[in-house]
């Protein structure tokens, strides 16, 4: 009887293969695949979306707007021979991408911009966000409508509320 080495990296990649398959077959849910990371922030009045895409080329990514959408897809492609060995762990993912994004009307394609820079797609939408409105008081107003008596040229100027109080009260106007 011949003496068999144990590798446990090859009882771990079988015993996760295995689960995945039985998870598959049984609730019918596809392994994960690659969803590269997004920020989002804004510059002024700009809005810049960073996507995370290692091992990718700008080649191998799309970016189109339509229909109010902007879209950026393309697909990472596994870099492993399996002709070579055996894969014996797998968390890597890999497989074509999709993410959309909803734009504010009135925003076209002549206004977004891409650049790609050591794994990282930055794309910049041009005057999108409003720009912050500085804090302004506002005035209160009574319910009726009058904020007070007003002055013209010197004289005291009821409103209708005051003239309307005034009657309810019973006050004569024309003394004075």
């Amino acid at each position: 009887m011949a003496l068999m080495k144990w590798d446990p990296f090859t009882a771990l990649a079988q015993l996760d293969s295995t689960f995945d398959e039985l998870i598959r077959r049984n609730f019918g849910v596809q392994t994960q695949r690659f969803v590269p990371s997004v920020d989002m922030a804004t510059e002024g009045t700009d809005v810049v979306i960073r996507m995370e895409l290692p091992g990718i080329t700008p080649d191998d990514v799309d970016i189109e707007v339509a229909g109010g959408v902007l879209t950026v897809s393309g697909e990472r492609k596994d870099s492993v021979d399996s002709n070579n060995g055996r894969v014996l762990v797998r968390e890597l993912r890999y497989g074509s991408f999709r993410r959309s994004f909803q734009l504010p009307d009135g925003v076209d394609a002549d206004r977004v911009t891409a650049e790609f820079d050591n794994g990282v797609l930055k794309v910049r939408v041009k005057d999108v966000a409003a720009p912050v409105e500085q804090p302004r008081k506002i005035a209160i107003r009574s319910a009726g409508g009058a904020t007070g008596p007003k002055q013209i040229e010197g004289e005291t100027v009821e409103t209708p509320a005051e003239r309307k109080a005034d009657d309810r009260r019973g006050v004569n106007r024309s003394a004075g």
